[in-house]
C-alpha cells in the first residue's frame, strides 16, 4: 500500500492485489504496462508466476521485489523473462529508475556488458583477464566458421556477449541475430515460436505467423538456457539443424532454412543426457565446438573494470558525476563473490550511483550484505574437529552451521562500528528488527 501511494504521487495509475491469483485475474480483465511484484507471495513465487503473465501479457515487462538472500533465484527469474529485480528493503529512488527505465526501453540482453546509450563509451568492454584472453580467443577461432556453438556458464557470466560477438565476426554479421530465452517457452508455445504456425491451427492463431528460425533466415539464431526447451521441441530443432527445414504447427509441408544455430546453458548438458532429460544425439550436433564462461569471481583483474564501466553508464542514464570508489568499496569489489555476476554487479553499481553524495562511491552506498561481507577464512586442521586439511595446503571447515554463524556474527560487528553502535540504525540495514538484533547481540555475547 506504501509502494501504491508512493507512485501515484508519482502521477502513475495502480492496481493491487495481495495474491498472484488476484493479480492475473487483474491481468485478464484490464490493460497493463508493467508489473511489480513480490517474488515470495501467499499462493506462488515468482518463478510460478512468471510464466503465466507472459502469456496474458507477452510484452508486459515485470519487476521483483526480493530479499537479498533470493538473489540467485532473482537472478534465474531474470534469464525467465523479468525486466529486473529490486533488492529489500526498496528504495523509492532506486524503485522509481527501475521502473521508468522498464518502462522507457526494452529490456537489456544478458550480456558481458550492455551497449552504451551514447558514443562516448565503447560498445562492449573487453576483460583482461587471462580467461577473458581465451574467450577472446575461442571466438575469434569458431567465429569465421559454419559450426554449432554451446556456450556454457553461470546465468549473467555473458553468454549472450560471446554469442553476439561470434555473429559480429562471423559472415553473417550483415543479417539477423535473434536471440531466444528457451527457459520462457512453455511445451505448448515453445514449437510455435521457433517454427511459427498457420492460422487456425490452434484456438488463437489468428493469421500466419513467421517462426524465429525463419526471421533469422541468413544469419544467426541464438538459443539460451536450451536445456530447458521441453524434450518434444527437441525433437523438431534436431530435424532444423540436420535438413535445414522447418514445418509450421498446421502445415503439412517444410520451408528451407540457412541458419547457423548458438546454443547457451548454465546447466551441466551431459549430465541431463546422462539423466533422460536432453537428446544425446541433439547434445552432439549442438557441440561441433564449446565455450565455457567463467563465473566474475574466477575474474578479478576485470572485476574493477567491469564496475567502472556500469558507474560510467550509471552516470550518463542518471546525469551523474561519480569519478570511482574508495579503497573500502574497491576491496569489497573485489572480495566479495558475485552470485549473480555481471548482472548483479551492475545493479549494485547503479545504485551506488543513485545514492552517492560525494564524488566517489563508498560502502554506505552498498547493499548491506555487501557492504558487510567478508571471505570465510578456513580454520587450521584440529585433531578431532571438523575442518578437513587437502594436500594443496589449504583448510575447509565443512561445519556449516559455525561458518554461518561466524559470518553473521562478523556482519553484527562491522555494521555496528559503521553505525558507530546505533543499534536501530544497525537492524535497520541488517534488515532485521531490534528485537532480533538484541537476542544475536546475547547469541555471540557482543557487548554492544
Amino acid at each position: 500500500m506504501m509502494l501504491r501511494a508512493f507512485l501515484q504521487r508519482q502521477q502513475y495509475e495502480v492496481e493491487t492485489a495481495f495474491t498472484a491469483n488476484d493479480g492475473l485475474r487483474l491481468l485478464k480483465s484490464s490493460s497493463f504496462n508493467l508489473v511489480l511484484t513480490d517474488f515470495r507471495l501467499p499462493d506462488k513465487d515468482g518463478l510460478e508466476l512468471l510464466p503465466q503473465i507472459k502469456v496474458l501479457a507477452e510484452d508486459v515487462p515485470v519487476i521483483l521485489m526480493t530479499h537479498y538472500a533470493d538473489i540467485r533465484t532473482a537472478v534465474k527469474a531474470i534469464k525467465m523473462g523479468a525486466f529486473e529485480y529490486i533488492t529489500k528493503p526498496i528504495n523509492p529512488d532506486e524503485t522509481l529508475l527501475v521502473i521508468q527505465n522498464a518502462l522507457h526501453k526494452k529490456a537489456e540482453p544478458d550480456i558481458e556488458t550492455a551497449p552504451a546509450r551514447e558514443n562516448s563509451l565503447p560498445k562492449f568492454v573487453h576483460g583482461e583477464s587471462q580467461e577473458a584472453a581465451q574467450i577472446e580467443e575461442f571466438i575469434s577461432l569458431v567465429a569465421p566458421t559454419y559450426l554449432s556453438v554451446i556456450i556454457e556458464g553461470e546465468s549473467g557470466t555473458g553468454k549472450e556477449y560471446v554469442a553476439r560477438m561470434i555473429h559480429e565476426r562471423s559472415k553473417r554479421q550483415h543479417m539477423p541475430f535473434v536471440a531466444i530465452d528457451c527457459g520462457a517457452l512453455s511445451k505448448e508455445l515453445a514449437g510455435s515460436e521457433l517454427f511459427g504456425y498457420l492460422k487456425g491451427s490452434f484456438t488463437g492463431a489468428m493469421k500466419d505467423t513467421q517462426g524465429q528460425f525463419e526471421a533469422a533466415e541468413g544469419g544467426t539464431i541464438f538459443l539460451d538456457e536450451i536445456g530447458n526447451l521441453p524434450y518434444e521441441v527437441q525433437v523438431k530443432l534436431l530435424r532444423a539443424l540436420q535438413e535445414r527445414k522447418v514445418r509450421k504447427i498446421g502445415s503439412t509441408t517444410d520451408v528451407d532454412v540457412d541458419v547457423r544455430v548458438l546454443a547457451a546453458t548454465n546447466e551441466d548438458l551431459q549430465q541431463a543426457v546422462a539423466n533422460g532429460q536432453f537428446r544425446e544425439d541433439l547434445y552432439h550436433r549442438l557441440n561441433e565446438f564449446k565455450i565455457n564462461v567463467p563465473p566474475l569471481r574466477e575474474r578479478d583483474d576485470d572485476v574493477l573494470l567491469f564496475a567502472d564501466h556500469f558507474m560510467q553508464q550509471a552516470n550518463q542514464e542518471m546525469d551523474k558525476d561519480i569519478a570511482g570508489f574508495d579503497e573500502a568499496a574497491e576491496d569489497v569489489l573485489l572480495s566479495y563473490t558475485w552470485p549473480g555476476n555481471l548482472r548483479e554487479l551492475k545493479n549494485v553499481v547503479k545504485r551506488a550511483v543513485l545514492l552517492a553524495k560525494g564524488d566517489l562511491i563508498t560502502l554506505q552506498e552498498f547493499p548491506a550484505e555487501i557492504a558487510a561481507y567478508t571471505p570465510v577464512v578456513a580454520e587450521p586442521v584440529k585433531a578431532n574437529g571438523t575442518s578437513v586439511a587437502y594436500e594443496s595446503g589449504y583448510s575447509y571447515d565443512t561445519d556449516l552451521k559455525s561458518i554461518n554463524e561466524r559470518n553473521e556474527k562478523e556482519m553484527i560487528l562491522q555494521m555496528l562500528e559503521r553505525v558507530k553502535y546505533n543499534k536501530s540504525k544497525a537492524a535497520r540495514l541488517l534488515n532485521i528488527d531490534r528485537k532480533t538484533l538484541y537476542n544475536k547481540l546475547k547469541l555471540y555475547d557482543i557487548d554492544a
